[in-house]
């Protein structure tokens, strides 16, 4: 064994003797820690004891680092497992009294660590983590009341830039040794008599920090820093930019520290940008169902579709946990695929009175959910298959000004399946509908079918009307990825986006949603939204071009292409035009 004895002058009193201990070879459990050195072709095994974990009367603050960081840097485990061993450890050093108390011995590492530099953050971390855990199982530590003194001007020093830690490390130390404005008045008031003059009240100085933090978007920093201090002077207009910027876990904690008030607020915002999943979890973490029963139920619904379509019928059923109106709705979304056994099994099963069984609902199913064409004025329809239809087919949709387009595919009830390829394309202008047979197209004439539909769909000059477009969208780049027309859209508006509810004349329209995936009824839907009217506090001109604001583009590169610019400008102008 050796031993080593050396004299510092302390930081923070007077000169001190202190020793540091290095033992031969021992076991982990056996108080020492076991390293690897690589030299040359050998290998041979050493070991630091950080202090003996016996005696830390006369070991230094800044020895303990050293040391600490020779055992982290020689050690031969991964990265996390001598973190958690070395934390071990720290928490056996502060169970052996380390003078002049553990609490404040860990605050005096704090002051020495940014000499470690870019290593500081985690040895700050593994150090005030293996305090945190002493403190949950220590009766007292005896030196409370210094460490905190300590810790609060090791913050105000923090703040300042004298110390250079990170400012989560300022909460993580303000937290663990739970550090008052009362502490933080101390420290400046001594200051004060120093006549440094950079200082007013303890909140004060607090509230310009965390300020800054917010200005600097270190937004879960500075809640962390309002709920310490128990500082409630921000509002809504925080957490609205909060969740502008994404940084919806510092709303939530904020909002959770605001309390009720602040919670529906948040609930509202979320149900307003259509994110129901979050809305739902702090509805159900703060037992709000009764203040917002729609959102809440709007999820569960959201959810059970997001089943059905991936065919997780079971799933669904049992997400739906026997609530009666969860289960009809789970009925509908098997009679909106066509899967009326389900129907007829959900039906008996919850003893459900009203729907159609398979029988009658096969029988019906055309005419209760789609519109009949012969009704939409349409002149033809035209199955195109093979390649001069094809061509006779793209040179009419070209001459149109406005097209729908819809797709079909055979669903897909196996779990764990990939969905059946795209079979059908229907592409209709104000007169014709094209059905277009994409399999055998692709088969026969894959070339012409790429060059063609790519006319169609990348072609800013024709408006191409869909209804939840992005389905189709995805299912065809995932059935014929290899055809360049499905890698780039232009000119794309989902009819959906330009109304947020049924009303007026539209009032069938949530009823006839089936028709909506038609391709011929776009044309009409559309014609009827876009001349509707609207209320006579918005004017004229506005109301003509509010639905171009939806037209979109799907394409590698996101930005507007300037021949759409001057398409959109040209639409403009006609529909203002006498």
């Amino acid at each position: 064994m050796m031993i080593c004895s050396v004299q510092a002058n302390s930081v923070f009193g007077s000169p001190l003797q202190y020793r540091c201990v290095c033992l031969p070879s021992m076991g982990f459990e056996g108080k020492s820690m076991k390293l690897q050195v690589k030299k040359e072709k050998t290998c041979q095994r050493k070991s630091i004891c950080v202090h003996a974990f016996t005696d830390l009367t006369y070991v230094a603050p800044v020895v303990f680092v050293y040391l600490l960081k020779e055992c982290y840097f020689n050690g031969n485990l991964k990265a996390t497992k001598k973190f958690r061993a070395l934390q071990q450890q720290v928490h056996n050093v502060l169970c052996n009294s380390p003078q002049p108390g553990p609490a404040t011995f860990v605050a005096y590492c704090l002051y020495i660590l940014p000499i470690l530099g870019p290593h500081c953050e985690g040895f700050s971390h593994l150090i005030v983590s293996a305090l945190h855990r002493f403190l949950k199982t220590a009766a007292s530590t005896g030196d409370s009341l210094e460490a905190k003194i300590l810790a609060a001007r090791l913050f105000v020093d923090i703040v300042e830039g004298s110390i250079g830690h990170d400012e989560r490390i300022a909460v993580k130390i303000l937290e663990v040794f739970d550090v008052k404005l009362t502490d933080i008045e101390k420290v400046v008031s001594r200051l004060k008599v120093q006549n440094d003059c950079r200082f007013d009240s303890a909140k004060t100085y607090v509230e310009k920090y965390i300020y800054g933090l917010i200005e600097s978007q270190s937004y879960m920093t500075a809640v962390n820093l309002l709920e310490h201090f128990s500082i409630r002077q921000s509002g809504q207009s925080f957490l609205v930019k909060m969740m502008e910027k994404k940084q919806l876990r510092a709303a939530e904690k904020w909002a959770a520290f605001m309390g009720k008030p602040m919670l529906s607020i948040l609930v509202q915002e979320y149900a307003d940008r259509n994110m129901l999943k979050n809305a739902y979890v702090i509805i159900k973490r703060n037992n709000l169902q009764q203040e917002f029963p729609d959102v809440h139920h709007k999820y569960k619904e959201s959810a059970l579709k997001k089943l059905a379509e991936k065919a997780c019928w079971d799933v669904a059923e049992a997400k739906a946990n026997g609530d009666r109106q969860l289960v009809e709705f789970l009925v509908y979304l098997a009679m909106e695929a066509g899967y009326s056994e389900k129907v007829d099994e959900l039906c008996n099963r919850y003893a459900l009175e009203g729907f159609l069984n398979a029988k009658e609902l096969e029988a019906s199913f055309l005419h209760r959910h789609f519109l009949n064409l012969n009704d939409l004025v349409v002149e033809d329809i035209i199955w195109v298959d093979e390649v001069d239809g094809l061509r006779k087919a793209t040179c009419h949709i070209e001459g149109s000004k406005v097209v729908g387009l819809d797709c079909e595919w055979k669903p897909n009830y196996v779990k764990g399946r990939k969905p059946n390829k795209v079979s059908i394309m229907q592409i209709a202008s104000d007169k014709m509908v094209f059905i277009f047979d994409l399999i055998k197209l692709y088969e026969d004439v894959p070339d012409v079918l790429d060059n063609c539909l790519t006319r169609i769909l990348q072609s800013p000059r024709i408006l191409k009307l869909g209804y939840n477009f992005q389905c189709d969208v995805k299912q065809l780049a995932q059935s014929y990825g290899d055809l360049e027309c499905f890698k780039c859209y232009n000119m794309l508006l989902d009819i959906q986006n330009m109304f947020k509810e049924p009303r007026g004349g539209l009032s069938g329209l949530a009823e006839l949603e089936y028709a909506a995936l038609d391709a011929a009824v776009l044309i009409q839907i559309f014609c009827h939204v876009r001349d509707q009217s609207h209320p006579a506090d918005v004017s004229e001109g506005h109301d003509k071009i509010e639905w171009k604001s939806h037209i979109v583009s799907y394409m590698d590169n996101p930005k507007k292409s300037r021949k759409e610019s001057k398409i959109r400008k040209e639409l403009e102008v006609e529909d203002n035009g006498p």
